[in-house]
């Protein structure tokens, strides 16, 4: 089947990327709920900055525990139930978790929606790599689905927690429902549309002849981490920041992480059409280098040009999101599932374990000055990736990577 081929039928409303992409919007809502629901405990329940951050940080500190197992149980057996049971569970920890005033029941409940959260992306990754036949574009279509999850979570909450305060959260389960309902009917898709004599036990197959490459999936993996850092700092403190540095209130909060989510979403589409014509590594080192300068016109820039900088910001940190996922399974061909569960979970929960140390430096100077160490974050993710090369390729391949992108492995 030929690129364009496989592009038209991502773009084909019934093509089951589109489902799996609605899906993945509606379990990434509850990501991006979590920070969300941050500036309204601290309002309603007086948190400070450390204490909020811990709310982050239980919601990924399971999940980047969990998610690597789940990829490895899914190596050895397909687990296509495991997308709307997860879809449920994210939902529920996040829809709990304004109904108490315990500090310790809020961070259970969050735990439990990031223990769903992370048992979904393995499985799903792996659904949507089959179901997207190799386009590099089919697999961005599928993480825009995740990046629109993002997106709508500062709205959703504020529309329900500001108009109900944090006792409303049981609202919150709605997109769990029409998301486990998406999964299934996606899941069906995936099967209707499965070629004759393929499937998930001929990937296998084909898998076991090849190598995994552990040293460049760690480099990777060690790079993706240095993003996670910056993202979900950012996603903790960027309401809080925005109404500091522009005096907008919680309208200027709102809208900024809203713009850190949305922007993702433009980045992720052009991420995938750019890897397509220019090799997905090479799109992956540009972002890196880009987000210096947009991190630091972040943190620095005051008064309104912060939301032009937060748009860019997100853009560039996504451009690489979905290359991420396709890369990292590339390299361990065997471990299609471990390296979704890396590249989903594992790597991006653990940019949550910063939160903590973030809200403390806040709390000790300033949000400004706990910001500013993440500018450096996206150069050390550089000097990881340029060992990288497109797997199956050598080193003495450059001009053909030039010339020819690498295609991916089904």
């Amino acid at each position: 089947m030929t690129r364009m081929t496989q592009q038209s039928r991502a773009s084909s409303p019934h093509h089951p990327i589109l489902l799996l992409s609605l899906g993945h919007a509606c379990v990434d809502v509850y990501q991006g709920a979590v920070a969300a629901l941050v500036p309204f405990f601290v309002s309603e329940r007086a948190y400070g900055y450390a204490a909020a951050s811990g709310i982050v940080l239980a919601a990924s500190l399971l999940s980047s525990v969990v998610q690597p197992l789940f990829g490895a149980l899914t190596d050895k057996w397909a687990m296509p139930w495991l997308l709307p049971v997860s879809a449920l569970t994210g939902g529920a920890g996040v829809a709990l978790s304004g109904v108490s005033g315990s500090y310790a029941l809020t961070l259970a409940a969050v735990a439990v929606s990031g223990i769903g959260v992370a048992a979904y992306h393995p499985e799903s990754a792996r659904v949507a790599r089959n179901a997207s036949r190799g386009s590099h574009t089919a697999m961005s279509w599928f993480s825009l689905g995740g990046n629109l999850g993002f997106a709508a979570a500062p709205l959703l909450v504020a529309a329900v927690v500001a108009t109900g305060g944090l006792h409303a959260t049981p609202l919150l389960a709605v997109p769990a429902v029409v998301g486990a309902a998406l999964c299934a009917a996606a899941l069906r898709a995936v099967a209707a549309s499965a070629p004759a004599g393929g499937g998930p036990a001929a990937g296998r197959a084909d898998a076991d002849e090849q190598r995994d490459d552990w040293a460049s999936f760690a480099k990777l993996s060690a790079a993706i981490v240095c993003r996670s850092v910056v993202f979900v700092g950012l996603s903790a403190f960027i309401s809080l920041y925005a109404r500091q540095r522009t005096g907008g209130g919680d309208v200027a909060g709102t809208a900024a992480l809203f713009l850190l989510y949305l922007g993702g979403a433009a980045g992720t589409l052009a991420g995938g059409r750019l890897a397509d014509r220019y090799g997905r590594v090479r799109v992956v080192r540009w972002s890196y280098g880009l987000t210096v300068f947009a991190v630091a016109g972040l943190v620095l820039v005051p008064g309104p040009l912060l939301f032009v900088f937060t748009a860019l910001t997100s853009a560039v940190l996504y451009v690489p999101f979905s290359l991420h996922v396709t890369l990292g399974q590339d390299y361990l061909p065997r471990r299609v599932g471990t390296a979704g569960g890396v590249t989903l979970g594992l790597t991006i929960s653990i940019g949550g374990l910063a939160s903590p140390v973030i809200g403390a430096l806040a709390d000790a100077t300033s949000l400004r000055t706990a910001l500013t160490p993440l500018i450096a974050l996206p150069a050390l993710g550089l000097l990881f990736l340029l060992p990288l090369r497109e797997p199956g390729t050598t080193p003495l391949s450059a001009g053909d990577r030039r010339s020819k992108p690498a295609t991916t492995r089904t």
